[in-house]
């Protein structure tokens, strides 16, 4: 009679592991709340009342599984209307929570709410949110890290720790004021004075010392860093004294390793990285300057710097400690394209992937600045751009104009007129030496609220060229509601017989912004599987400011898992 119990007692048991496991396995729902408020932050020994989330800046981190729901509930109690974008999550038929400003949604109005409610599917590393409406986003930003599926695991070595930077801009005034009078005078907008690393600007700017990031890490240890470029305006080199850094991840999807001493990361870029405590223990820099491709232009020159502190010399604040200064790297000349372009294509799936290969949709869009004639009603201190101009900035030459009344996600769902047109151009209006020297006649562009439209389950391939209007340079472009697979890039303009054979086929990286190279271009491609408004634009808010922007229309599919949710019942209305 023993041996049955025992069987018995055995098998009750394996079924109690096995539920047990799978209720740790199911999806899980995480509720937040936001709460957009003025805050005191004193940076640069001055304080201003920023706009921040829950009083923090930089905002919450937020940490997921892949599969979990999450549902963030926004009050605005600022004085600035506001959304909330979770830069790179798919929102498989959830565009009503994707953010963008009159795009998917109007904004939370002061004293408004609204509850942002979507799933992560497919996707693990690091995001991030962030304002999408006006400069907001200067301080209302915050990691989104999502980690595997509970049971699953990295497909590199487990890390003894984890640590997210999150490198910033900071203006030593109200960003919204600064952007405001660039709109007013049509100039360029004046540049940062500091770049932080999570809302620190580090121990070389005046006052910042005390509030040096440090970042802790024992010897033979293997740490990850989540790196996130939250910079307004500024594409940045990152890199640690004396450490070498294994790439494994970017844009929440991951990647074929690769070492290297120097990032290179757009703004919206996030980028996974293994360190090791393979030296001498003692004080590293971690430190960040910019990239920066345009041509005479000004543009803020500053350093900002965390510090890798090895645990068996940490300081306690001893006076032999104080003396003792941190190691910096040398970081890249601020123009070192050739630099920031090896970075860029080094990256690779780490398999062969299903690249879309028969294509329906073959798009060229030009990419770049413009400026515009000084209006005849405007006053000289209205067009104080080069020569008596304003500035803009256009794709296919039409520079894009968000509406004020309504939504165009919901114009296109209710199909409401007057919000927009579906007619944007699939190639340029004219072809032209795009990294040449450009007539003068091209360099104003028209006017719009123009979308193109996509059949479900269309397969699109997009190129986007950069042209030397004004000045040529690296944009980071962003597309909403999509990752895509980076097929080529190369430099002046793009030839689809000879650039075609450069093509990766076989393990091309899968991201949500590729950084076009200054005089250059890329070609993208990905499949039309999520339908709604999402918008494609350059992550420099200046350039988005000025224009530098348009919205796929993606048609519904068949059935109910092809067809966008309605509306939440809680949508901000105009």
């Amino acid at each position: 009679m023993e041996a049955p119990s025992s069987i018995l007692l055995l098998g009750l048991c394996l079924l109690f592991a096995s539920s047990a496991m799978s209720t740790l396995a199911e999806p899980k729902a995480h509720h937040h709340e936001f709460v957009i408020q003025a805050t005191p932050a004193k940076r640069l020994c001055k304080t201003h009342n920023s706009i921040t989330v829950n009083g923090q800046f930089p905002g919450p981190t937020l940490e997921v599984n892949n599969g979990d729901t999450l549902v963030v509930k926004v009050t605005n109690k600022a004085r600035y209307n506001v959304t909330i974008h979770w830069h790179g999550i798919r929102q498989m038929r959830t565009g009503w929570a994707d953010g963008p400003e009159f795009v998917t949604q109007c904004p939370i109005r002061p004293g408004g709410s609204y509850t942002y409610r979507f799933t992560v599917q497919g996707q693990e590393g690091t995001l991030w949110w962030h304002a999408h409406s006006s400069w907001l986003r200067a301080t209302v930003y915050g990691a989104l890290i999502i980690h595997p599926k509970q049971g699953d695991s990295y497909p590199f070595p487990k890390p003894n720790r984890q640590e997210t930077l999150l490198l910033g801009e900071w203006w030593d005034a109200n960003p919204i004021d600064v952007v405001r009078q660039a709109t007013r005078t049509g100039a360029a907008p004046n540049i940062s004075d500091a770049y932080t690393i999570n809302g620190q600007p580090g121990d070389l700017y005046n006052c910042s010392k005390k509030g040096t990031v440090v970042v802790p890490i024992d010897s033979g240890e293997t740490n990850l860093l989540r790196v996130v470029n939250a910079a307004l305006n500024q594409p940045l080199f990152f890199s640690v004294a004396n450490h070498k850094l294994t790439v494994v991840g970017a844009d929440a999807s991951y990647t074929k390793p690769f070492t290297t001493k120097v990032l290179m990361l757009g703004p919206g870029q996030t980028t996974d990285v293994l360190i090791s405590g393979d030296q001498q223990p003692s004080l590293y820099y971690m430190a960040t300057h910019a990239y920066f491709s345009a041509q005479n232009a000004p543009f803020d020159n500053t350093t900002t710097t965390a510090i890798l502190e090895y645990k068996s010399v940490r300081c306690n604040n001893t006076t032999s400690c104080k003396k003792s200064k941190p190691i910096m790297p040398q970081l890249p000349a601020f123009n070192d394209t050739n630099t920031a372009d090896v970075f860029t294509r080094s990256f690779r799936s780490p398999r062969k992937v299903e690249v879309p290969t028969e294509i329906d949709e073959n798009l060229f869009f030009t990419i770049g600045l413009g400026l515009n004639k000084c209006p005849k009603h405007f006053r000289s201190r209205r067009c104080q751009g080069p020569n008596g101009t304003r500035f803009s900035a256009s794709m296919n030459n039409v520079s894009f104009v968000l509406p004020n009344n309504m939504s165009i996600l919901q114009a296109y769902q209710q199909n409401i007129p007057g919000v927009y047109t579906s007619d944007f151009p699939a190639n340029p209006p004219k072809k032209f030496d795009y990294t040449g020297n450009v007539s003068r006649s091209l360099w104003q562009p028209s006017f719009g609220t123009k979308g193109y439209k996509l059949r479900y389950g269309s397969k699109v391939q997009v190129v986007l060229q950069d042209t030397s209007i004004v000045t040529p340079e690296n944009h980071p472009v962003h597309l909403h509601g999509y990752d895509f697979y980076i097929l080529a890039q190369g430099f002046g303009n793009f030839n689809a017989k000879t650039d075609t054979k450069k093509f990766n086929l076989v393990d091309p990286p899968l991201r949500n912004t590729v950084s076009v190279p200054a005089n250059g271009w890329a070609v993208i491609r990905f499949v039309a599987d999520n339908p709604g408004a999402w918008l494609m634009h350059c992550h420099l808010d200046v350039h988005i400011n000025w224009g530098l922007g348009m919205v796929f229309l993606v048609d519904n599919g068949v059935g109910q898992l092809q067809t966008i949710e309605p509306p939440p019942a809680d949508l901000p209305r105009c």
